[in-house]
């Protein structure tokens, strides 16, 4: 398979699932076994890393109206009623810092261990149970709406949030960091919800605390694959001509694909819940431990 065509391919598969609640990380996997590639390769671990970045870009420039509006009602807040703690810039930070200190020293002792197909089948499936579960639970709320006795939902959108939330959902999405598999889209939007958040404010805080967690993790891998531990990182003067196109392929394609799933799946989250990305966690995962206990 042309170089090209394979980086178009990885390009759609980490632009449609980076930011959905199905595990960009094990479809990448998967994608790896079925393309028969080695992504663990010092320039194709670059590769993993460049279109990351590609999807991370679409955050800042599509919530780019809301951002604006969060930083120049910093700190009260637009109604006036929030401090330098509670303000949905402040509680995306708090967010971020209770999962990246545990998160970063979990993965330097762990490593890269948990990466096998059944941890990711096992995440898959049991994060997919968790999610149906969670989303069943809040639905006839849901359905009431803002404004009716919510019962299970306290918070309808992200500047009414409160510091706790913000707390439990960081550490949460250390979950995500840990267990591969597991997806940080998930392991939030889930979080939000048990504490009280309805679908929308779950997903929009979700991604906000994506942009730092994103940027930081991917940053931080980017400087291991140049650098390397023991001189196996790859420089960027060794790219060549062909190298750097199937680089910007990758980077475009993962861009343009996670700003069309974005825009579409924050639509379709408020009309019809999470129940069918559950469903097809649960599917994919009893499909992987399937394939894992038979390579076994």
């Amino acid at each position: 398979m042309s170089d090209y065509l394979l980086s178009v391919i990885l390009g759609v598969v980490e632009g449609l699932t980076e930011f959905l609640p199905v595990s960009s990380t094990a479809h990448l996997r998967i994608s790896e076994a079925l393309l028969h590639i080695d992504l663990g390769s010092s320039y194709w671990k670059m590769y993993t890393i460049v279109i990351q970045l590609g999807a991370i870009l679409t955050l800042p420039i599509y919530f780019r109206e809301r951002i604006l509006k969060f930083l120049s009602t910093f700190p009260k807040g637009e109604r006036g009623d929030r401090t330098v703690l509670t303000h949905p810039l402040s509680l995306v930070l708090m967010a971020f810092v209770v999962t990246a200190i545990p998160a970063f020293l979990m993965t330097k002792i762990i490593g890269k261990h948990l990466e096998s197909l059944t941890i990711i089948g096992s995440a898959l499936l049991i994060g997919g149970i968790v999610m149906w579960f969670v989303d069943a639970r809040n639905s006839k709320a849901e359905a009431a709406g803002e404004g009716a006795d919510g019962g299970v939902i306290r918070t309808w959108h992200m500047e009414d949030m409160s510091l706790r939330q913000a707390v439990w959902i960081g550490a949460c999405q250390i979950l995500s960091a840990v267990f591969p598999g597991t997806s940080r889209s998930m392991s939030t939007i889930a979080g939000g919800q048990l504490a009280g958040m309805s679908r929308a404010s779950a997903l929009e805080f979700s991604f906000f605390l994506s942009i730092p967690t994103m940027v930081v993790a991917t940053c931080y891998d980017l400087l291991k694959s140049v650098v390397g531990k023991h001189g196996d990182g790859i420089s960027v003067s060794h790219i060549d001509g062909h190298g750097w196109i199937v680089l910007g392929i990758g980077f475009v394609v993962s861009f343009v694909v996670a700003y069309g799933s974005v825009a579409w799946f924050m639509g379709y989250v408020r009309r019809r819940g999470f129940a069918p990305f559950a469903i097809y966690r649960i599917i994919l995962g009893v499909v992987v431990l399937y394939f894992a206990s038979r390579m076994g």
